[in-house]
């Protein structure tokens, strides 16, 4: 069996029977691209590998210079992809003795609700219409807590609407990770911003499109869906715009939202729901960054602290 076939096998697999999301799939895709060339330079057969053969890729990973998440995230894809060739096609599965590096934990930074407020109010630029498609991209960031992928995945049949006006936007559908859909609120700020798009926006791009149609609900200038890169664009301009450089990607949106809820009492089990964790284990580091809060709070103000 060649190597390449070996790989696609697994992409089919990872996509078509576990139904990973294309970021995902692309992630797992320049992994083994990686492994593939390391093989082809060290003329090795990737069935007749032994752990040591894999050890010394490892170390090569490392000796590259390449952050230690990195490092694990290669790691981690050669051993998904040796157990499925070892089920699969009797394969020996050299990676048995492998295992991540430990990472230092980082907390996941939140940003402050006047940061925020500076951040969404970056977008009010005089006489650019545009705007107000940056605006509901970054209220929808912070008001759902979505992921950037999702943000610009939304269609327009996935705002759900009022039962009882019938008429207006009260929540949102989202696709996650592995194709996970989800149902949140839309708080009152996301509903206007997406209002005002849709109706001052929306139609002008969408007459620059070829066919005059798009399922999508962010639309760049030509009429078409709104990529990936174009909505961190739109993060990145709001930072720069209020000195924020460098402490903002979309996924801070999604911490800080994380953030403010439990600090505001929300229940960790209702975010949990709402981030689309899969285990309320994965939502517990935002508690920590609370009772660091707390213990600041204790430290600055109790007489018995210090």
């Amino acid at each position: 069996m060649k190597f390449e076939s070996a790989r696609k096998s697994f992409l089919d697999h990872l996509q078509i029977e576990r139904g990973l999301s294309p970021n995902s799939i692309s992630a797992y895709t320049r992994d083994l691209t990686a492994f593939g060339g390391y093989l082809s330079e060290k003329n090795l057969d990737f069935e007749m590998l032994n752990s040591a053969d894999v050890m010394e890729y490892e170390i090569a990973l490392k000796e590259k210079g390449l952050a230690l998440s990195s490092v694990n995230r290669g790691v981690s894809a050669l051993k998904t992809f040796y157990k499925y060739l070892s089920r699969e096609y009797a394969i020996t599965d050299p990676t048995t003795e492998l295992s991540a590096n430990s990472l230092p934990r980082k907390l996941p930074k939140a940003l402050t609700i006047a940061e925020i407020t500076a951040l969404l109010n970056s977008t009010e630029r005089i006489g650019d219409l545009t705007a107000l498609r940056d605006r509901a991209i970054l209220e929808v960031l912070y008001g759902t807590g979505a992921r950037v992928s999702e943000v610009v995945g939304i269609n327009l049949v996935d705002l759900g609407k009022s039962t009882v006006t019938g008429d207006e936007v009260t929540t949102l559908k989202l696709r996650g990770k592995g194709s996970k859909e989800r149902i949140v609120p839309l708080g009152s700020f996301a509903k206007e911003a997406i209002e005002n798009y849709l109706v001052r926006l929306r139609p002008t791009y969408l007459e620059k499109s070829k066919s005059k149609k798009s399922s999508a609900l962010f639309l760049n200038s030509r009429g078409t869906r709104l990529s990936r890169q174009s909505a961190w664009q739109t993060v990145i301009d709001a930072a720069d715009a209020t000195g924020l450089t460098g402490k903002v990607s979309p996924h801070v949106f999604r911490h800080s939202y994380a953030t403010h809820l439990l600090d505001g009492g929300a229940d960790i089990r209702v975010v949990q729901e709402l981030l689309g964790h899969s285990s309320v284990t994965t939502t517990q580091i935002y508690t920590l960054i609370t009772i660091d809060k707390v213990r600041e709070a204790y430290a600055s103000a109790h007489p018995r602290a210090n």
